[in-house]
């Protein structure tokens, strides 16, 4: 028993510290309990093959499809534009939306998603945005007490329960205390934001860390040149190829790119396929070509070939669309030409990019002077930035195959943050299948089945651009985490440590009730989870609870959620979850402003929970 705690002792003082990876942390003492024989191959490595860790893998996947289609943001935006100007109203739509979202989606992931939009919706109203992040950062936590999956510790003490014979949880048991943390939230934050968080500095003076692709798209006036035709079954473009069209020289225009609709035609089941008009490109009917020129050459080149005008009232999706280039596949980005480059005083055309890199030049600003027209005859100057379009991957390559330039920005960086919108309908129809499969008890499916069955679906439906991409969302270092401390739990049952730790609360609180064990349960987890993760807190609270509470002859239920509560809210330091660590530079807060407003609220909410869980989950 003794190795056992120094072993434990040792890896929190390591979690404490942040000087060692978490995840290497954990790995190093389940070897440390192997190479000691206090836990036999199978039993270190059971942690590896826990349902809990599999759903966890799948739900990385599940909350990456929700953000690469846009479906959160979509969701997001539309709820904050409910708030309009009122600063109360937007308040309170932030605390609600933040927690709707965050009981689906990873609370991380949760903040990274809508801290943009906040921050855009809180200037437009006139308030500060440090009013708002700190309370965006708080909801993410308490959205998470909503559901089975919100957060991990919620599977840490269904597990518990489940091995312990308790049967396992519901989908939504968890919601009546998510609502009560939300409302605990809302009440004490409301004025606590507003005495402590009103005199933040002005943002304005913040270097900006690079141009978005809509930025890029208004800078250089793409939309107002920017003409869409489609070919339809009787237009003679069709069956020709891109270089047989000679649009360029007969019409002064430049074709950017082809749109074209595949698979279903169902809207629902779209798949929209970007390609670069190549030379070679041919084109066939229900093609949308992107034509860059003047208006009066367009209407000439679509009358010659009865082309249709898309005149912005609709897009190859859906109704109701913009004039507007989408990103999926196809990119932009800025190159900038260097002193020696050996391409300046070149033409553009001779210089070769669509040859050597299959990349279009869209524009070129020199100075203050923005260049979108005749760019093949332009010849191009030291200092130069060039606006180019292409595939992200070759984007990405010109980077690295020309000292003549520099790429601004991080293409892949830029490719990563683009969202297939239009496979939005198909990933909001796999969540809402995964928790009906996880809802209802007519469904004979085990909840790691039906995550694993929408994790799979996600990629065979295409809400990733690849497997690859899938893989990327999923958080390793959490998922080695886990899977690494989960065989401590049972090192500590086995070796009596968990016993003896129990014993202890109970000889000194047991004596005045099952609450003020409680208590004792929750603020010890609570004030653990000021120094190691949440994760880590939970899964060795979870057994030292189940024991407290069996060795007093009550339900260990309330128990175990106060585990996962004390866990998931803790307030007071910015380095306590990463939803507060993220939300620390944008709002420019200090640690102090932490104490002042994350404190009071960490200790409020111990204190409504301690009251109020044995009245939902009675002893």
């Amino acid at each position: 028993m003794l190795v056992t705690l120094i072993i434990l002792a040792l890896s929190a003082a390591f979690f404490v510290s942040g000087k060692v990876r978490s995840d290497i942390v954990a790995l190093c003492s389940l070897i440390a309990l192997l190479v000691f024989h206090i836990l036999t191959p199978e039993e270190a490595l059971s942690g590896f093959s826990n349902s809990v860790v599999v759903m966890m893998v799948g739900l990385f996947v599940v909350g990456g499809a929700i953000f690469q289609t846009g479906l959160a943001k979509m969701i997001s935006s539309r709820l904050l534009k409910l708030a309009g100007k009122s600063e109360l109203k937007l308040f309170l739509l932030v605390m609600v939306a933040t927690s709707a979202i965050g009981a689906f989606v990873s609370n991380t992931g949760t903040v990274a998603l809508m801290l943009p939009i906040v921050v855009s919706l809180a200037v437009n109203a006139g308030t500060p945005p440090g009013r708002l992040l700190m309370p965006l950062a708080f909801a993410s936590s308490m959205g998470g007490m909503m559901t089975l999956i919100g957060t991990p510790p919620n599977l840490i003490i269904d597990e518990v329960l489940t091995q312990a014979g308790y049967g396992s949880l519901g989908f939504f048991s968890f919601l009546p205390v998510g609502l009560l943390c939300m409302l605990t939230g809302i009440v004490v934050l409301l004025p606590l934001t507003r005495w402590f968080l009103s005199k933040k500095r002005d943002r304005d003076e913040q270097a900006s860390t690079g141009k978005s692709l809509d930025e890029l798209v208004k800078e250089y006036g793409l939309s107002n040149n920017l003409f869409r035709l489609r070919a339809t079954a009787t237009s003679a473009i069709v069956g020709q190829t891109i270089l047989a069209l000679d649009v360029r020289r007969r019409y002064g225009l430049n074709i950017l790119e082809v749109r074209r609709g595949e698979a279903s035609q169902h809207r629902f089941l779209k798949t929209v396929t970007q390609r670069l008009a190549s030379a070679d490109t041919v084109v066939a009917a229900g093609d949308v070509l992107y034509a860059n020129g003047h208006a009066a050459d367009v209407d000439r080149f679509a009358q010659d070939y009865a082309l249709e005008m898309m005149d912005g009232h609709d897009t190859e999706v859906a109704a109701g669309g913009d004039n507007r280039l989408d990103f999926y596949d196809i990119g932009i980005a800025e190159i900038l030409l260097t002193p020696s480059s050996d391409i300046v005083n070149q033409r553009v055309k001779e210089a070769g990019f669509r040859d050597k890199f299959n990349v279009n030049v869209l524009g070129i600003r020199r100075k203050k002077e923005y260049l979108l027209q005749d760019l093949g005859r332009e010849r191009m100057h030291s200092g130069d930035v060039l606006l180019v379009q292409g595939t992200w991957q070759d984007i990405a390559r010109l980077s690295n195959e020309s000292s003549d330039w520099v790429v601004l920005g991080q293409p892949l960086e830029e490719a990563a943050k683009v969202t297939l919108d239009y496979k939005a309908p198909v990933a909001a129809l796999i969540m809402l299948l995964m928790v009906a499969m996880m809802v209802f008890d007519f469904i004979p499916v085990a909840p790691v089945t039906a995550v694993m069955i929408a994790a799979m679906l996600m990629v065979l439906t295409g809400c990733f651009r690849n497997v690859e991409a899938a893989y990327k969302t999923i958080n390793w270092e959490t998922i080695m985490l886990f899977a690494g401390m989960l065989p401590m739990s049972i090192a500590l049952e086995k070796t009596g440590a968990s016993e003896y730790i129990s014993d202890t609360l109970v000889s000194g609180l047991g004596a005045y009730g099952p609450l003020a064990l409680m208590a004792g349960i929750y603020f010890t987890t609570s004030l653990l989870t000021m120094f190691i993760s949440n994760t880590v807190t939970a899964v060795l609270m979870a057994p030292i609870a189940l024991q407290s509470a069996l060795q007093i002859g009550v339900s260990p239920v309330p128990y175990l959620f106060a585990v996962t509560v004390a866990a998931s809210m803790c307030f007071a330091s910015p380095f306590s979850t990463p939803p507060n660590a993220l939300v620390m530079p944008a709002g420019q807060y200090t640690f102090m402003d932490y104490i002042k407003v994350g404190l009071p609220l960490q200790v409020i909410m111990g204190i409504v929970m301690v009251f109020a869980l044995p009245l939902l989950f009675p002893f």
